[in-house]
């Protein structure tokens, strides 16, 4: 069995350091220059740029996030270790760490490092599935001829060029199907190599609890649990029929899992199907000039995500959370597509008066969906509001100045509401 030295991208008899390089960071496994499906996660992506850009914050706890009333994005290790979570309401994170510093996100350069971080990927395969900014599944199956190297030692080599040439890191889960790669990749992190083998992969999922699947939430493991089922070998145990009665459409997936078991191909062409985002306040609230203030903010966020991707969407979304945790959901369907922030918040803006009295709220979000390319976007003119075209226009002055400035060159008086 040969192992992998991942710092100088050696392959070497399995030792505890490498013979070249001395580093103890030694990858082995028999299956691993036979497989060639990955998942590729950057570590606490977010904190991870905004160490990179201020050399001050590299040892300290950072948690990105939208303030007191917000929620944590991202929480680098340092925070992580303190029990900082991501979506963890900000008053609670900062009890758990009070000396961490709160950064507010930047999404035009977290999308930036993305975009880098992409080309790399891409210049490894052609078959990319992103998830999100920070991590996406590879099939690299048959790049051996091309790069004269097995798919792990890509792999090993990509996560060296993000730290050397970008600054951040990123864990890799590789197997031999998407679900097993994506388990993988949160095996060891930050900095994690992970391999799950064909022939491991009943052994290692047996104990596991059932959380390690991917979309089974506190509800989903609740539901579980009732059934007498927490970890993967509660699981095998059922026949798929009992599964299917008992769980619907899930219980079919379940029972494939369960026996490690998926399908599913990695696909470049999976079409993004809405963008949004949302923020959960510290307090419940039914102030109209508190929730439209958030309100501009998130179509901003949702406008430049959409800008980034070169998308649009038809329809405009609008998310309302209770205090007893019931959702309100509104939709208004665009005449043109729109990536405008402008647009987005004033559809979302029309919205929010009709629902307002429903409060008060402790989370608001937007977002838009039935996504076009940008080319089809705002095409015809409003008669019914003949400034809107001067208002896009004025929008798309500011994201240049943005883009060379700085996202505080140019801010918006509802934006500090």
């Amino acid at each position: 069995m040969e192992a992998l030295c991942r710092d100088c991208l050696s392959v070497i008899a399995p030792a505890r350091r490498c013979p070249h390089c001395g580093s103890p960071r030694i990858l082995k496994h028999k299956e691993l220059f036979s497989l060639s499906i990955a998942h590729m996660d950057c570590d606490a992506f977010f904190a991870s740029v905004e160490k990179r850009d201020n050399p001050e914050l590299a040892d300290k706890p950072v948690i990105v996030g939208g303030g007191k009333r917000g929620v944590v994005s991202t929480a680098c290790y340092l925070a992580r270790i303190r029990g900082v979570r991501s979506a963890m309401p900000m008053f609670q994170a900062l009890k758990l760490c009070p000396d961490a510093v709160v950064v507010k996100p930047r999404m035009q350069a977290y999308v930036e490092v993305s975009r880098q971080v992409r080309a790399m990927m891409d210049e490894l395969t052609p078959v990319v599935e992103p998830l999100s900014l920070d991590e996406a599944f590879m099939d690299l199956t048959g790049t051996e001829k091309l790069h004269n190297a097995p798919p792990a030692i890509m792999l090993a080599r990509l996560v060296k060029r993000m730290k050397d040439e970008l600054g951040i890191t990123g864990s890799i889960g590789l197997s031999h199907n998407k679900f097993l790669a994506k388990v993988a990749s949160d095996l060891d992190k930050p900095r994690g190599f992970s391999v799950i083998g064909l022939e491991e992969t009943q052994e290692f999922l047996r104990d596991k609890p059932v959380r390690l699947i991917w979309g089974i939430g506190p509800a989903a493991q609740e539901s579980l649990a009732k059934a007498g089922i927490r970890t993967f070998s509660d699981l095998i145990r059922w026949e798929q029929q009992d599964l299917v009665q008992r769980f619907g459409s899930m219980g079919e997936r379940l029972f494939h899992l369960a026996r490690g078991q998926d399908r599913r191909r990695v696909s470049s062409r999976t079409p993004m199907k809405s963008i949004s985002t949302e923020t959960t306040f510290f307090e419940d609230t039914q102030n109209l000039k508190v929730l439209d203030g958030h309100l501009w903010r998130l179509a901003e966020k949702v406008a430049d995500r959409a800008k980034a991707k070169g998308l649009a969407g038809r329809v405009v979304t609008l998310k309302l959370k209770r205090a007893n945790h019931s959702t309100l959901t509104r939709r208004t369907s665009l005449r043109d597509a729109t990536q405008i922030a402008d647009q987005i918040y004033r559809t979302s803006r029309d919205m929010l008066d009709s629902a307002v009295a429903e409060g008060p709220f402790r989370l608001i979000g937007c977002g838009i969906s039935d996504l076009v390319p940008e080319s089809q976007a705002d095409m015809t003119a409003d008669l019914l509001d003949p400034k809107a075209g001067q208002r896009a226009n004025a929008e798309r002055a500011a994201d240049k100045i943005r883009a060379k400035f700085g996202d505080g060159a140019i801010l918006k008086g509802r934006a500090l509401r």
